[in-house]
């Protein structure tokens, strides 16, 4: 099913399985079963997304996040209740704020709609949610499906995945993708980002594909593989590490060169931004 809104596009990229991509550059997916759904991620906020879910299924919803960012929370605050990983929750009120919400939801104008003119009153509210805490290894039984909970530490410390065994799918949110970032102070370092990546690799063999927060389409489970090779570089210092700028004006470096598309010169996929002060473990838990 294919549904279009000002603020939001649906579409079906799996049976039963809708991506929806919201202002911003941003996707969620809502995943059916037969007896319920979920509801991975909920964007930024800027319009009712939970409005919109209610146009696509008539099953009840269950709001799962991958992680604490600013763009991936929005319809929290609609549902009133979300998982996330207990290290995220703190994270998932600072980006609370609807100013913050707003101004990256302003980026993406053009991205669903050309012309469309967004308002702060279009901005859900925040306010005082129910947090339910996911693990490592937690379950969702939707009927007929499953998804897994696999935590992968690194983007921020509470990110996790989602794995579909029988679809061979992943829910990766922004924990491996073409251009993860691994500067911010709530990122863990480049060596325990490794450490997930090398676990996350233990499953590797049972999925096709990697549904992520952002793009255009799944990426293939090689992404791991080459996130790792460039953990392992960073580490060496042997990246070709190339100047940047981060989200709040601080200094970070791509393991890789890019282009304004973020995809890289040598013509494979993953890259790191990261902070050279965030490479090994000891310094981090340093600073904390």
């Amino acid at each position: 099913m294919e549904l279009t809104s000002k603020f939001f596009t649906a579409c079906e990229v799996q049976e039963h399985v809708t991506c929806i991509a919201g202002l911003g550059g941003v996707n969620c997916y809502l995943v059916e079963g037969t007896e319920r759904a979920v509801l991975i991620d909920g964007l930024a906020g800027a319009g009712s997304l939970k409005a919109f879910v209610r146009e696509l299924t008539e099953l009840p919803v269950t709001l799962l996040n991958t992680h604490g960012h600013v763009d991936h929370i929005g319809a929290d605050f609609e549902y009133g209740e979300a998982y996330i990983h207990p290290a995220d929750i703190g994270l998932l009120y600072e980006h609370a704020d609807l100013e913050m919400r707003y101004g990256y939801a302003r980026g993406g104008i053009g991205k669903v709609s050309e012309g469309f003119t967004l308002r702060r009153d279009d901005m859900v509210a925040p306010c005082a949610i129910k947090t339910l805490p996911l693990a490592d290894g937690q379950r969702f039984d939707l009927g007929g499906r499953v998804l897994e909970t696999i935590c992968v530490p690194g983007h921020t410390r509470g990110t996790v995945v989602f794995l579909d065994r029988a679809a061979r799918t992943l829910y990766s949110g922004d924990a491996c993708n073409i251009n993860t970032l691994l500067y911010g102070e709530e990122s863990a370092s480049i060596e325990e980002y490794r450490e997930s990546l090398v676990n996350l690799k233990c499953y590797q063999s049972v999925f096709d594909q990697m549904y992520g927060g952002h793009g255009p389409g799944p990426e293939s489970p090689v992404l791991v593989d080459e996130a790792i090779e460039l953990c392992d570089e960073i580490m060496a210092g042997t990246d070709e590490a190339i100047p940047a700028t981060g989200f709040k004006g601080e200094p970070c470096w791509y393991a890789k060169a890019k282009d304004e598309r973020f995809c890289r010169l040598d013509g494979k996929r993953a890259n790191i931004a990261y902070a050279k002060d965030r490479i090994w473990k000891r310094d981090v838990q340093a600073s904390m």
